[in-house]
């Protein structure tokens, strides 16, 4: 595989991004996010491309001074298996450190995955309010959540 690219997109980026999680959106892993949404949130993104082809991204989303939520990961699916999402999740981290943050939480289906960072399975129930009313209200599955909470102190 060739050298990988991490970018920070921009609100030019959205498209193509919008396109890498049609599917994953569709089946209700991720949840939608319209253009607007994401033009709002597009410092948080991180973006990795092959080639100057967008093959994944995963967003650090700030909730307060000490929390933030790793969101929207997402890798192609000819590129998974390859440690791509390791890799987004290790800037992730990095990312939410120089922020000074202290824990970041993740919901996912793909526990064993943040596992390997340290990631510790949470009851849902101790998620912030705001979290619940702001984005798990816009999910297909809410309000019978399947995903796993986790959060990793940093």
């Amino acid at each position: 595989m060739d050298k990988l690219e991490f970018i920070k997109p921009d609100v030019l980026d959205i498209e193509f991004m919008q396109e890498l999680v049609y599917e994953d959106v569709e089946n209700g892993n991720i949840l939608d996010r319209n253009s607007n949404e994401m033009a709002t949130t597009i410092r948080s993104y991180t973006a990795v491309k092959l080639d100057d082809e967008f093959v994944g991204f995963v967003a650090v989303h700030i909730h307060t001074t000490k929390l933030a939520e790793i969101r929207s990961l997402v890798v192609k699916k000819e590129f998974r298996g390859k440690n791509i999402a390791k890799l987004l999740i290790e800037k992730a981290i990095l990312e939410a450190k120089s922020l000074n943050l202290i824990k970041l939480l993740v919901l996912t289906y793909k526990k064993e995955l943040f596992e390997h960072f340290g990631f510790e399975v949470i009851e849902k129930e101790s998620l912030p309010d705001t979290k619940i009313w702001a984005d798990c209200i816009k999910c297909k599955h809410f309000p019978i959540c399947d995903e796993i909470a986790l959060t990793l102190d940093i």
